[in-house]
């Protein structure tokens, strides 16, 4: 997918994508994000009535985690691993309420094109985003 030449730095990007996360800046999380992503998540399942978790397009990625932001005020991502293949890097973290989270990204060359949040074990709300 990446031009010739292309080198993600996979480290540098999870820095910057966790560094935007962390001060809730749905702007520069999205600026590393293609017009036309596609993005899966239980978590858009779980809170965006009738979704099927499947977000098309930067506009509906936006709309998702502003809507998102604003049930998890305290959200906050510590990267505990970066992995790289190609094309693809996956950041694993850890949210606030202390739940293992890996995001799968590919790209095409400095963009995401398909994204993929996945979580690890049961919770029913891993990123806590239902009222207690």
């Amino acid at each position: 997918m990446s031009p010739a030449g292309h080198h993600l730095d996979g480290p540098a990007f999870a820095k910057a994508w966790a560094a935007a996360w962390n001060a809730h800046d749905v702007e520069a999380v999205l600026a590393h994000f293609a017009d036309d992503v596609v993005f899966t998540s239980p978590i858009a399942r779980q809170l965006l009535d009738g979704s099927d978790g499947v977000l098309r397009g930067k506009a509906a990625l936006r709309d998702y985690w502003t809507h998102a932001l604003g049930l998890i005020p305290d959200l906050r991502f510590e990267v505990l691993g970066v992995y790289a293949g190609v094309d693809v890097l996956v950041i694993n973290y850890r949210n606030q309420r202390g739940n293992i989270v890996c995001e799968v990204l590919a790209f095409d060359g400095p963009l995401v094109v398909v994204g993929h949040g996945t979580y690890l074990g049961a919770d029913a709300d891993p990123a806590g985003a239902e009222p207690a």
